[in-house]
């Protein structure tokens, strides 16, 4: 079981299948499910100096209004060190688009790409790939 988790979404449809699926599965302990990549950066920042607090794993949508999960991607970036060496990013998203795909592929601080909803063969798959 992980410790924290983010999920960063502006669908809350999205938000909520997502966090009933975590717990459902028993995915970790604490899940932070925030509606917008800017909250998502301010909770990082925030929790900076709590490693307990930061999440070790965040659930990214894409396609988001004001700034999207490569916006996102673009501030991850510029964080600390201390921020970013506990967190694994897997984009997750319903875009079909092969060149979101490629983008998401090519970024080092994304590790998977997903396409929604997560589901429990999804969880499975990352618990294999990430114990926690």
């Amino acid at each position: 079981m992980h410790k924290t988790v983010m999920v960063v979404d502006d669908n809350e449809v999205d938000l909520f299948v997502a966090e009933f699926v975590l717990q459902k599965n028993s995915f970790s302990k604490k899940i932070v499910c925030v509606p917008s990549a800017m909250d998502a950066l301010d909770y990082l920042k925030e929790n900076e100096n709590n490693p307990d607090d930061l999440p070790e794993l965040i659930f990214l949508d894409i396609n988001m209004p004001l700034m999207s999960g490569f916006d996102f991607l673009e501030e991850y970036a510029k964080l600390s060190d201390n921020i970013k060496k506990h967190c694994i990013i897997m984009m997750l998203t319903t875009s079909l688009n092969e060149n979101d795909r490629k983008k998401a592929e090519e970024n080092r601080y994304v590790f998977s790409f997903m396409n929604k909803p997560l589901d429990q063969h999804k969880i499975e798959d990352i618990n294999k790939k990430i114990p926690g």
